[in-house]
């Protein structure tokens, strides 16, 4: 395997990179046009495909490829036959790229991001990432192994690179690091841990893209959008060794021909920039598939941006979207041909693993030079003299030969190596303890915190029998009070009871007082016996209490429950606002959830959901419900 290994001092190639080609892919669109039965291109088998050849109607011309797709393909084939098996190359720290080209309206979008019935490109593959690294039950796969996964998102849009995770950073610049690496300073990275994570920062970013109306599309993209996904696998022992492995996931925005689109204005701006981009990504395709000396990388973002995917250190593919229609002949016909110079384009990836070089000491001990200068007056010592030879002497013979340097160096010296020794026995001390030892500790201490917790619940117990014990004694003294009125302020009995707000130091202390006042314990068993007695009380009143849907008519409650399932199901984020108890972040997390798992099949499904619980739905229910009611 090809690799570049990276120290603190630079970096090292230990081997060649290996070639790579860049595998080519196309997809053929469903026939979306009923009225025309003509079609243009036809699939001949899993790898080829014929178009009509424009010269001549008779003729056709085959291209041949690594996959070829037809109109009745799902998602999940596309996926499975062309993207799954380069998503290992990022765990040794390789890179990969997948890209969606085609024109406008040939289901690009749709392809990389898909619904949430037919999910695409991006949400399998962060999903499939998020299982290798993690295993199951959230446990690294490899033990002496800890993974990181980070996003960032970003839209090439009039030239400028704009952060969709951060909309304020815009017209970011790209840059290029000493390995040849391309970078994007200032962009927001996101870490991911779960795929709700993934889906929490990718939808509203997803949603600040720059979409627009044509005639050729209700939701055009007027944008090239780029995620990318990094995963960083670092050694927990020594020598620390980190993979850093990229994914970058591309939505190339389609050429237009500004006759069919219509497009005017500020349409008419953006189609010249996306198709200036294409015509550049042309000519670095030509210049790479020729071989040519200089390859036109700089002359545009799109392309900057592309440096590793083609011609480059990424396991590369592309996925051609075209479609079948007669009056997009022209354009079905340009991207085969660019697909098919595609195909010759040859990477070069290479494993990106960095290592902390050893620090060497710049300072040379006396004893080398002692032993440099004379080695015959000190001969090479056995381990069995090195064990007999006691603690005392070795530190003698130490100060024996730092003697001849100055007293303020040398008292420098002693000091920084005591500490250093102090240093080097703690950690060899650590590092000795067997994992048994260290489980029993770990066991020991637990049961020392259950102790801990048991003490407590015993420490509130006794709080609560010396409250209950003040409040017989308050009350045996204030019945030798006779009282003639029978309609006396009932707060009069009451009164001592405020006294229950006292701490735990009082409470104590009454502990220590009571039997000097004479309370004897079957007072204090009768206190505790009352108290006892009113939270059975209590607790029984709750249980009996009717529930909140009782005192609701079935019909209201039926009507209320179907209006809140239908607002969850197709209202948008500023309809499942004005629900109660929905803010803007939980509606975001709803719409979501519904666009990876379908429809909500009833109200309690929001407990599924990250951040419900069986309570705040309950809650969540009662509220609407019972605005509804009221409305």
């Amino acid at each position: 395997m090809a690799k570049r290994v990276s120290m603190m001092d630079g970096h090292v190639v230990n081997k060649k990179p290996s070639p790579s080609r860049v595998r080519v892919a196309v997809r053929l669109r469903p026939y979306m046009e009923k009225e025309e039965d003509k079609a243009c291109v036809r699939g001949l088998d899993s790898q080829s495909l014929e178009i009509v050849n424009w010269r001549n109607q008779l003729e056709t011309m085959q291209y041949q490829f690594d996959a070829f797709y037809g109109d009745k393909a799902t998602q999940r084939e596309i996926y499975t036959g062309s993207v799954c098996p380069i998503l290992p190359h990022l765990l040794v720290g390789q890179n990969a790229s997948v890209f969606a080209y085609g024109p406008t309206g040939a289901g690009k979008t749709h392809t990389m991001l898909g619904n949430p019935n037919q999910p695409g490109i991006i949400p399998r593959a962060v999903r499939d990432l998020l299982q290798m690294t993690r295993g199951e039950n959230g446990k690294p796969v490899e033990e002496n192994w800890i993974y990181s996964i980070t996003m960032s998102y970003v839209e090439i849009y009039q030239e400028k690179v704009m952060d969709l995770l951060e909309p304020k950073n815009k017209d970011l610049p790209i840059r290029e690091d000493k390995d040849h690496n391309i970078l994007i300073p200032g962009v927001t990275e996101k870490t991911i841990n779960t795929f709700s994570d993934f889906d929490e920062h990718f939808i509203p970013a997803s949603q600040n893209r720059t979409v627009a109306c044509t005639k050729l599309n209700d939701r055009s993209s007027r944008s090239h959008a780029l995620l990318l996904i990094k995963v960083q696998k670092t050694q927990r022992i020594p020598p620390g060794r980190q993979l850093t492995g990229k994914l970058y996931l591309i939505d190339l925005a389609g050429s237009e021909d500004n006759r069919r689109t219509g497009n005017q204005g500020i349409r008419l701006k953006e189609s010249g920039a996306i198709n200036s981009s294409l015509f550049t990504l042309s000519k670095v395709v030509d210049a790479l598939s020729q071989g040519l000396p200089r390859i036109p990388y700089r002359d545009s973002k799109l392309t900057r941006l592309l440096q590793d995917s083609l011609g480059g250190s990424a396991h590369s593919v592309m996925i051609t979207n075209i479609a079948p229609e007669q009056k997009y002949y022209f354009d079905t016909l340009t991207a085969l041909n660019f697909a098919a110079k595609s195909k010759q384009i040859i990477n070069k990836p290479f494993s990106q693993e960095t290592t902390q070089a050893p620090v060497q000491s710049t300072l040379k001990r006396p004893r080398d030079d002692l032993e440099n200068s004379a080695p015959s007056k000190h001969p090479k010592k056995t381990k069995t003299d090195s064990a007999e030879e006691s603690p005392d002497t070795s530190r003698e013979k130490k100060n024996l030969q730092i003697a001849a340097l100055d007293s303020a160096v040398v008292e420098r010296l002693l000091k920084l190596d005591k500490i250093l020794s102090e240093k080097g026995k703690m950690e060899n001390k650590l590092l000795s303890t067997p994992k048994r030892e260290r489980m029993a500790l770990l066991k020991k201490w637990e049961e020392s915190q259950l102790e801990i917790e048991r003490l407590k619940e015993k420490q509130k117990e006794l709080e609560e029998k010396a409250l209950a014990a003040e409040a017989r004694m308050e009350k045996s003294n204030n019945s030798d009070f006779e009282f003639s009125d029978s309609s006396v302020n009932e707060s009069a009995f009451r009164a001592p009871l405020k006294t229950r707000a006292t701490s735990t130091a009082k409470a104590k202390k009454v502990l220590r007082v009571l039997p000097l006042q004479g309370v004897n314990q079957n007072a204090k068993e009768e206190g505790i016996a009352v108290v006892e007695k009113k939270k059975r009380k209590a607790h029984a009143g709750r249980e009996n209490e009717p529930s909140w849907e009782m005192n609701v008519r079935t019909d209201l409650l039926k009507n209320g429950r179907e209006k809140i399932l239908n607002l969850l199901n197709n209202g948008s984020i500023k309809e499942l606002k004005s629900l109660q108890k929905i803010g803007d972040k939980k509606a975001k997390l709803i719409v979501g959830w519904r666009e990876v798992n379908g429809p909500f099949k009833n109200v309690e499904d929001l407990a599924s959901m990250e951040g419900m619980s069986v309570k705040l739905v309950t809650s969540f229910l009662k509220a609407n419900i019972l605005s509804i009611v009221a409305s």
